[in-house]
């Protein structure tokens, strides 16, 4: 008998951790100027949470000068994850209520989502290599309509997803994805301007606890001949094997992927 899939109305959409109107969803709805993070809960506890929280914290400060007391977004996160199931996936969106086109401050709002629980695609994937650079790369903002543009044009030319490259030729991160990379002794973080993602932080955290070697370096096309296995990953998973960038095929790396999965599971999970 398979296990039962919690049903939609055990979600919730909630501003300020009260059930969110359409009238006080208009400032987000129509605007650009907003910045979240996304995470996996788990038994109604989550990895990462201090990390998740410094996100919030500098992302507001440099939106929008200030930022609400960890105290608060906790509290809202808990007011979420009290209404669903224990395992959920979320999203914990920060903005203005002065909305875009303005130099008002205001003091920020949170808007939350839950969804069903989600551990990202099997893979192994095939990433195309476009030049993008995002403006605010170490934000984690809403304002992204180029990386769904990119990862179309991805898709209509046979690839599962994009990787970037910036003007200067380096690898940086993929269009939702932080990168990393195995040259058989050590991981290797791509050296560029990107966002680094709370899960990238995790293992990045646990790695070093486990004694496993690991490096940031500038990496470029031509250098990925080279390397002996690549990943993406998010909030969803600490790993998916890429099998090619580009016109690079990359080789087959399980062990590799079973490491980031062992380091992530390393990290304790906490409740808000």
């Amino acid at each position: 008998m398979s296990a039962s899939v919690p049903s939609s109305s055990t979600f919730v959409v909630q501003r300020n951790g009260q059930p969110a109107t359409a009238e006080a969803l208009i400032p987000l709805a129509f605007a650009g100027h907003a910045h979240f993070t996304a995470m996996q809960v788990r038994g109604g506890r989550v990895r990462g949470l201090d990390l998740h929280l410094a996100r919030l914290r500098f992302a507001s400060q440099t939106l929008f000068g200030q930022a609400l007391p960890d105290d608060t977004v906790r509290a809202h996160l808990r007011a979420a994850l009290a209404a669903g199931p224990a395992d959920l996936s979320l999203t914990a969106t920060v903005y203005s209520p002065a909305g875009e086109f303005t130099a008002a401050d205001a003091v920020p709002e949170v808007l939350v989502r839950t969804g069903p629980p989600s551990s990202g695609p099997a893979g192994p994937l095939t990433l195309a290599a476009i030049e993008h650079e995002r403006f605010l790369p170490s934000v984690k903002h809403v304002g992204e309509g180029a990386k769904t543009q990119l990862l179309r044009q991805a898709a209509a030319q046979g690839f599962d997803d994009a990787a970037f490259l910036d003007r200067h030729g380096r690898l940086g991160e993929a269009s939702i994805w932080n990168l990393a990379f195995w040259d058989g002794e050590a991981v290797v973080w791509p050296e560029a301007e990107i966002l680094v993602g709370t899960t990238m932080g995790i293992v990045r955290r646990q790695l070093e606890r486990l004694g496993v070697p690991q490096r940031s370096q500038v990496l470029r096309m031509a250098d990925l001949p080279a390397l002996a296995g690549a990943v993406v990953m998010n909030s969803w998973t600490p790993g998916v094997a890429v099998h090619r960038i580009g016109d690079v095929v990359l080789p087959p790396a399980p062990a590799f992927v079973e490491l980031l999965h062992r380091a992530y599971e390393a990290e304790p999970l906490a409740s808000p």
